[in-house]
């Protein structure tokens, strides 16, 4: 493996764990201030809090992927 593509895994596998753990921490704050909000919906007591953190992260880690990619592929294309 060359060291461009090293450093692309790299840069791809950083930017997903940073996702995953700002989409699951966004997600998991966002279900806990529905539950303590003055007016409690129906909708916040049906959600399930683990599903909502888990989709977080999965937004989380595509996001981070993607954002990946978009740099390595701008830095290639002004080379």
């Amino acid at each position: 493996m060359d060291r461009k593509t090293k450093r692309l895994l790299l840069l791809v596998a950083s930017c997903s764990v940073a996702g995953v753990v700002l989409g699951g921490t966004a997600s998991w704050a966002q279900s806990n201030l529905c539950l303590q909000a003055d007016k409690v919906t129906s909708e916040c007591l049906t959600q399930d809090p683990i599903q909502e953190t888990v989709e977080g992260m999965s937004t989380g880690l595509l996001a981070g992927a993607g954002a990946a990619f978009g740099v390595a592929w701008n830095v290639r294309h002004q080379d």
